[in-house]
């Protein structure tokens, strides 16, 4: 049966992707009738390129972008400097893209994999049962049922879906309103992220390598304006000459909204057969550009568990996973850009002392390097369920590493495709690798030469980039446990459907 995707922004486009390029038969509804010019994000970082250059799409993405390795943050006469440059990753920055960029590489992906994408169709009821869900679908010819195994809503802040589902939304509204704006300035600034840090509120300037920035501006004196209200090029200029104490001076916009920035998330993520993606389970403050990373990487987390589970080749607690996996990841996120706007937009006593006590907390090695990882998406890993038998690695994120197979220099991400587990054998016997291969419809085997994470001899990844399980030198047993690790995480020796 096929799965439903329910939005058509980076995160339906990705998971649709996966889910097409595993065989699963996948269709994506998309209430907009129009394409949308919409482009919140500006940022992609390190884990959700690693996660593109799992499926062969980072290069081309970094191509069109521009690597940022820094935010450098002014508070009035004072700074601070936050690196993004990540040693543990092939990505060793943020990459400043516009979203329609993203997107356009996602949706070229799904249309040459002849997913189908239903414009104008808008989900106006939901029911499920044991063997799958039906969708009231509305569209300018009328309304109709459509029928899946399983739906997936990536339909954004206001999600019917999780409406449908009464999946309650928690969290608040901050007071301020937010503009977004491209601009180009008459000042120089370095190619870093720049946030300006004033009395009334913050402007944050990341720049896309074309003499362009993105303004995100926090205008205490501006948070009552009307959500309708247009943007005028003289409030973008005041905003950001006084926020950044007379440094900014505007030259010329392109684009620009004005929004109200939220900060919830779904207190559950999967409700029978129907699962909750990218805003739709959480939404969050810009500081930090992390919400399509972080949309993205719920995709790459739930795909191939939902086409494992579509040809019945999943084990009972794997759906349940994608849960229990990333529900925590979007609540450490929900609190990280909390934590950033609120020193941004302090009240009055904190503000009189932020520009001293945020360089000295930054200036501890372990916070920065916390924060770096945190905002990056390379600091998190996954409890390993009950279900599995563990290993040193297992839950851990796996980074890039050389390799040489077959007397060819490759690396780790090369071998993977985001679809099958991969399966690296670097001991001299290769008792991993030959007990693997009756699995061979769901795992890459590799005999390779090199050094993998953790002084592994054997490394089985899974397809979203995480150690399933990992073998040690000296470790006795090894065939007998991988075939015990690839049961469990991949179904029965040579099942097919």
């Amino acid at each position: 049966m096929t799965v439903i995707v329910v939005g058509a922004g980076p995160t339906g486009l990705m998971l649709a992707g996966d889910l097409a390029e595993a065989g699963t038969e996948v269709r994506i509804l998309e209430r907009r009738a129009e394409e949308s010019n919409l482009t919140r994000a500006f940022a992609v970082h390190a884990r959700t390129l690693e996660q593109l250059d799992a499926r062969g799409l980072a290069d081309e993405l970094v191509d069109q972008g521009f690597p940022v390795k820094g935010v450098d943050v002014t508070f009035g006469e004072r700074g601070l400097h936050l690196s993004m440059d990540h040693p543990e990753s092939r990505f060793p920055y943020v990459l400043m893209v516009q979203q329609a960029r993203t997107e356009a590489l996602l949706q070229r992906r799904v249309e040459r994999l002849g997913v189908p994408i239903v414009r104008g169709a808008e989900v106006t009821g939901l029911a499920q049962d044991e063997d799958g869900v039906t969708l009231t679908v509305r569209t300018a010819e009328g309304e109709h049922t459509e029928r899946a195994a399983y739906a997936v809503g990536a339909d954004g802040a206001h999600s019917t879906l999780r409406g449908l589902l009464g999946v309650r939304f928690s969290g608040h509204s901050y007071d301020t309103h937010i503009i977004l704006a491209d601009v180009r300035l008459q000042d120089e600034l370095p190619p870093r992220v720049n946030p300006f840090i004033g009395h009334d509120g913050i402007a944050l300037l990341p720049p896309y390598g074309d003499g362009w920035f993105r303004a995100t501006i926090w205008d205490r004196t501006r948070q009552d304006a009307p959500l309708t209200e247009p943007v005028t090029f003289d409030e973008v200029a005041d905003s950001l000459r006084r926020l950044s104490g007379g440094r900014l001076h505007l030259a010329e916009t392109r684009w620009s909204t004005r929004f109200l920035s939220e900060r919830r998330q779904a207190r559950h993520y999967r409700v029978g057969r129907v699962f909750l993606a990218g805003d739709a389970a959480h939404v969050h403050s810009p500081m930090g550009a992390m919400g399509m990373s972080t949309g993205i990487q719920d995709a790459a987390n739930l795909s191939w568990k939902l086409a494992a589970a579509e040809r019945g080749l999943a084990p009972a607690w794997l759906l349940d996973s994608y849960e229990s996996e990333r529900h925590p990841v979007g609540r450490a996120t929900l609190r990280l850009s909390d934590i950033l706007l609120r020193m941004a937009v302090a009240p009055a006593a904190v503000r009189a002392v932020r520009s001293y006590v945020a360089p000295a907390l930054m200036g501890v090695e372990r916070v920065a390097r916390r924060v770096r990882l945190l905002m990056s998406g390379l600091g998190y890993s996954y409890t390993p369920s009950a279900a599995v038998t563990s290993s040193d690695a297992t839950g851990e994120r796996v980074g890039d590493v050389p390799l040489t197979v077959d007397g060819t220099d490759t690396r780790l991400y090369a071998e993977m495709d985001g679809l099958r587990f991969l399966l690296v054998d670097t001991s001299p016997d290769g008792a991993a690798a030959d007990a693997a291969r009756p699995w061979a419809d769901r795992v890459r085997v590799v005999r390779a030469r090199g050094d993998l994470p953790g002084g592994a001899t054997a490394l089985l990844v899974r397809p979203d980039g995480y150690a399933a399980w990992d073998a040690r030198p000296g470790q006795d047993g090894v065939a007998g446990r991988v075939r015990e690790a690839l049961a469990q995480w991949a179904g029965p020796m040579g099942a097919r459907t």
